[in-house]
């Protein structure tokens, strides 16, 4: 066995420990089961290294930003696995889940798919297909936002991979089978032993069954785009169309079919699930929904969004900054050593699981003062600066970033801005925001109540 050394972050007495808890045989499996956010977010007081078990196996949640920044930015130590072992199931040999050389080659060809130009001709779409969705909506009506945004952005997500997007029929389907198969991985994930997974049990056959049909849809629309080629401005045609430097060798129908079902999932759950905790910070935090009214009015005039509108709506992105820390999507992430090797004054054994929490990250009063406190201003001048490097890791870092993050963060603040323009959203007395840990951060039924806003000319001009 070899064994390396890691680059650590400044030089530093660090503290490690082990967590509280551990039962016999489980170990602190049925914590992550039952309360995983509680958990996690509970560890980093006790180190900045905290090794957890995991059945019989030993694994280290990695607490402090430079010990993160330490597994991030060293892939070839700390390679992808854990959670995304289970994720392959879903999303084949993709970009998100491939390892070493794989994922660089892949990387590399992909990249050029999310230049700025093409992030903006991707949001072209954006503020009209949010105005045809939110058009239905009717003063008084409730509805459930969580279930709305899902619906909005498997559509925009679908017109983003395919121009003319799903029929809904399919829509629904698909977005039905990516939220089943999305809570089955986090599950599978935890199992200790991966039995239970095995099983026939109902909810097994209902997760295979689902993750077969979403892939079977996405086939079905790559088979379709090589019959009737688009005019090469969807994510889908640049797909197709990219070439291996070394070879000239286009992306088979199966590596495309892995990327594409990858930006369905990570373009519509994440980006749903975000704007549904958006809405309901707002609606529980009038003062910072009108400051933001007050901005996207001055700065749209009435006028559908635009990307070139982003810059000016600052703190509109504060708003979205600081629902992504208190809601991460990726609110937990795994890393495997591929050497024995040290990290946080620990020698850690090669094959051995690390893991990291944005979620525990980003609720953490050493980094963040009153961490539960929504407070975009967090994000604004001075005080941005005043956030510890590394601190913020909503879509991780490193070469293993989110290579869509950019597109993400457009597409949410169009959609944003599009929505505040016409309409509030007013909680439902009594509703709990409960956020449901699956393979991303979901919230789970929100009721809110619709009230139509006009454009205020005095505010407008403020």
């Amino acid at each position: 066995m070899t064994r390396s050394r890691t680059a650590e972050a400044p030089e530093r007495a660090w503290t490690v420990a082990t967590a509280p808890g551990a039962l016999p045989l489980l170990g602190h499996t049925l914590a992550l089961w039952k309360d995983p956010l509680g958990f996690l977010a509970s560890l980093p007081a006790h180190g900045d290294l905290v090794e957890l078990r995991l059945g019989p196996k030993r694994a280290y949640l990695a607490c402090a930003p430079e010990l993160v920044r330490t597994v991030l930015l060293n892939p070839r130590r700390f390679d992808k696995g854990g959670v995304f072992d289970k994720a392959r199931q879903l999303l084949g040999n993709s970009l998100s889940v491939s390892r070493g050389d794989d994922h660089r080659q892949q990387r590399r060809l992909i990249q050029p798919a999310f230049q700025p130009s093409r992030i903006a001709e991707y949001t072209d779409s954006v503020a009209a297909d949010t105005t045809r969705a939110i058009s239905a909506w009717r003063a008084g009506r409730t509805l459930d936002v969580s279930d709305a945004m899902h619906v909005l952005l498997m559509r925009v997500a679908a017109r983003t991979l395919f121009s003319t997007g799903l029929d809904e029929r399919t829509t629904d389907e698909a977005r039905e089978c990516l939220r089943t198969v999305s809570q089955g991985i986090y599950k599978r994930t935890v199992a200790p032993l991966g039995i239970m997974e095995k099983l026939p049990t109902p909810g097994n056959r209902l997760y295979d069954r689902s993750n077969r049909r979403l892939r079977e849809i996405v086939e079905e629309m790559i088979t379709q785009r090589r019959e009737q080629p688009a005019d090469g401005t969807d994510l889908l045609s640049i797909l197709l169309g990219v070439e291996r430097p070394d070879t000239g060798e286009r992306l088979t129908d199966a590596e495309v079919l892995d990327q594409v079902v990858t930006f369905l999932v990570a373009g519509s759950e994440t980006t749903a699930s975000t704007l549904a905790f958006v809405f309901h910070l707002l609606g529980r935090h009038p003062g910072a929904e009108e400051r933001m009214h007050i901005e996207i009015d001055r700065v749209l005039e009435g006028r559908p969004a635009t990307f070139d509108d982003l810059p000016r709506l600052e703190y509109t992105r504060g708003v979205i900054t600081e629902a992504l820390r208190l809601y991460p999507p990726s609110w937990l992430s795994t890393r495997v050593t591929s050497d024995e090797t040290r990290i946080g004054d620990r020698d850690i054994p090669a094959d051995t699981m690390i893991m990291y929490s944005s979620y525990a990250l980003h609720h953490d009063p050493r980094l963040f003062p009153d961490p539960e406190r929504f407070d975009p201003e967090r994000w604004l001048g001075d005080r941005a600066a005043e956030v510890p490097r590394g601190a913020l890791l909503p879509f991780g870092a490193g070469s293993h970033k989110c290579i869509g993050d950019v597109l993400a963060l457009a597409e949410t603040a169009l959609i944003v801005a599009t929505i505040a323009g016409r309409w509030r959203l007013r909680p439902v007395p009594g509703t709990e925001l409960r956020p449901l840990p699956k393979a991303t951060l979901e919230p789970g039924p929100l009721p809110m109540v619709c009230e139509p806003r006009q454009r205020n000319s005095e505010d407008a001009t403020a």
